[in-house]
C-alpha cells in the first residue's frame, strides 16, 4: 500500500474516532427534540441508492421508520450496522422500515456494501446528509446519528452515538 494511501486511511480513521467522541459527548449534554417542520424536511428528501435507483422518503411516511446517518470511515457506524440489519430483517414484516443515509463518497459506499451488504435500503446522502441531520436535531453533525419515528410522526428516539441492544429492544416494544 502506498504511503499516501496509508496516511489517508489513518486520517479517515482518526476523523471517525473524533466524530464518535464528539457525538457521545454531545449526546450526554443534550437529547435533541425534533419538530414537525424539521420532519417535513425529511419527508421531502430523496436520495440516489447505490444501485442508481431513487430512495424517496415520502413513500415511507406513516410507517414506523429508523433513519440512520452513517459513513464507511466511522467505526461506531460500521459496528452498529449488524444490529440495524437484524432489526430490519426481524421487524420489516410488521411494517418497520430502516434506511441508512451514507455521508460518504458513492464509490466508497458501493465498495463497502459489496463487502458488507445489508438488507435495508441505503441512500447516498453525500454532502447534503450533514445538513439534513442538523435539520433533524443533530446540531454537532457527528456520526452515527439515528432517528426513530412512529407512524403518527412522533419521535420514539433520537440518538447521537452508537446504538445498543437496549435501544433496539425499545423499538421492538413500541406499539405501532
Amino acid at each position: 500500500m502506498k504511503s499516501s494511501n496509508r496516511r489517508s486511511l489513518l486520517w479517515m480513521g482518526a476523523a471517525g474516532v473524533a466524530a464518535f467522541v464528539a457525538g457521545v459527548a454531545w449526546n450526554f449534554k443534550r437529547q435533541p427534540s425534533v419538530t414537525t417542520g424539521q420532519l417535513d424536511h425529511l419527508w421531502n428528501s430523496s436520495f440516489e441508492a447505490p444501485d442508481a435507483s431513487t430512495l424517496s422518503l415520502a413513500a415511507l411516511r406513516g410507517k414506523p421508520l429508523v433513519v440512520n446517518f452513517w459513513a464507511t470511515w466511522c467505526p461506531p457506524c460500521v459496528e452498529e450496522m449488524p444490529l440495524l440489519d437484524a432489526f430490519y430483517r426481524q421487524h420489516s414484516a410488521k411494517g418497520w422500515q430502516v434506511i441508512g443515509l451514507a455521508i460518504d463518497q458513492p464509490s466508497q459506499v458501493k465498495r463497502f456494501l459489496s463487502q458488507r451488504p445489508v438488507s435495508y435500503p441505503i441512500g447516498l446522502a453525500g454532502l447534503d446528509g450533514p445538513e439534513l441531520a442538523r435539520a433533524l436535531g443533530n446540531d454537532s453533525g457527528a456520526l452515527p446519528f439515528t432517528l426513530v419515528l412512529l407512524p403518527d410522526g412522533r419521535v420514539l428516539q433520537s440518538k447521537l452515538g452508537k446504538l445498543s441492544d437496549a435501544d433496539i429492544a425499545k423499538w421492538s416494544e413500541a406499539v405501532i
